[in-house]
């Protein structure tokens, strides 16, 4: 290992363990999907409001945490993050007394606003943290943790609540607890080593040298169409992303598998699989647009498998979709925000924007499985995953010199 790879150990352990919270957050949202059917008895399509509510936050707060993370710098954006985290998680413990579903999304929603912050510092972080052609490898070596941790959520809620006997005050001292550990998080990475850093051209008085021409060039964000194009990308990717994450515990329950809340460790182990093998290959022997690329195609081919397979097979092969959407995620994000320079921390909010993707695709998912069958509702993810093909074999190379 290098001097420079030593540098990067200590900041890479912090930023994976906040990936880590990111994936328990929006781990909780799978666990709620199946248990909040019952706790509120509403249908399929209401119950995925839950994931609505935490990924609408993405649209809200995409923008205003670009002009938090610009003034407070990462770490201090991160650390905001936390609270505001730990504010919402709190305020599911009076939704739960008051049996009040509204109350439960707002509560959600909040915590969502944490998530966004929290997700645009990091994610920009690892970025920049090192050469751009690894970028990849490193996000997806943070996606370990945060998948790890997403399926997790499940498993730990489930000490306390118990899908087969529905009780909404169970939810009381989970979530007293959860919002409690964040604070004291947010406190301990206050004190952490984890140095501000730039991207070349981010800082307004580096020379021309250290910038290239294309970002000096631009007078806006939205000249950078490989950017707006990544948004897109973003959209589609975390809608089939978290379609898969969210819809395997509600689709093994549907079909009354033994212990539903344990089927989204076959898409999260699938995911943490793909991961490994983004971090091993990229980019010794393959560059991160041809393993967007591949992604697409397996996805594809999965997606088509899983709507023709008897559900009690089919159900596995939602597994082999989270191998196949591992890599989205790495790819996508580091092509979006190249050559940003000044604009970088901008590029990062904007392409938060699009995680609302997670909101939209998951409820049309819900409502499709509400009308027809699980099976057939996962036709939402073919449209998204022809998108993201066109953005690795073009769109992320798309460049103006206006």
């Amino acid at each position: 290992m290098s001097t420079s790879q030593r540098t990067l150990v200590a900041p890479l352990m912090i930023i994976g363990s906040m990936f880590g919270v990111l994936g328990f957050a929006l781990g909780i949202n799978a666990f709620f999907i199946p248990f909040v059917q019952k706790a509120f008895d509403i249908s399929i399509t209401m119950s995925y409001l839950v994931m609505t509510a935490t990924f609408a936050s993405f649209v809200v707060f995409g923008l205003p945490s670009g002009y938090i993370i610009k003034k407070a710098g990462y770490k201090g954006g991160m650390i905001l993050a936390f609270l505001i985290m730990a504010v919402g998680f709190y305020l599911i413990a009076p939704a739960a007394k008051h049996i009040n579903f509204y109350l439960f999304l707002i509560a959600l929603f909040i915590s969502g606003m944490g998530q966004t912050l929290l997700t645009g510092a990091v994610n920009t972080y690892v970025s920049i943290l090192g050469p751009g052609e690894s970028a990849a490898a490193r996000i997806a070596g943070m996606g370990i943790c945060s998948k790890t941790f997403y399926a997790l959520a499940s498993l730990l809620l489930s000490l306390f609540m118990d899908l087969s006997n529905v009780h909404l005050e169970d939810t009381i001292l989970p979530f007293y607890i959860i919002a409690g550990v964040l604070v004291l998080m947010g406190v301990m990475y206050y004190f952490a080593p984890l140095p501000e850093i730039k991207a070349a051209g981010e800082d307004e008085t580096d020379s021309a040298s250290e910038v290239s021409a294309y970002a000096n060039a631009k007078t806006s964000i939205l000249q950078f169409p490989h950017l707006l194009l990544g948004v897109a990308a973003i959209f589609f990717d975390v809608g089939v992303e978290y379609t898969a994450l969210g819809s395997i515990n509600d689709y093994a329950a549907f079909l009354g598998l033994p212990s539903p809340q344990n089927y989204v460790w076959f898409v999260s182990g699938g995911m943490v699989l793909g991961y490994l093998i983004g971090v091993m290959f990229i980019p010794k022997y393959i560059s991160q647009g041809k393993a967007l690329l591949v992604s697409t195609i397996a996805a594809i081919v999965v997606t088509i498998a899983i709507m023709i397979f008897p559900g009690k097979v089919s159900v596995y092969l939602v597994g082999l979709l989270g191998l196949a959407n591992a890599l989205l995620w790495p790819a996508i994000w580091p092509l979006a925000i190249a050559d940003l320079g000044k604009f970088t921390k901008m590029g990062s909010s904007f392409l938060v924007t699009g995680i609302i993707g997670g909101a939209f695709l998951p409820l049309l998912f819900g409502y499709i499985a509400d009308i027809a069958s699980h099976q057939t509702a996962y036709v939402v993810c073919l449209p998204a995953y022809f998108f993201i093909m066109y953005y690795s074999l073009s769109g992320s190379k798309i460049r103006t010199g206006k």
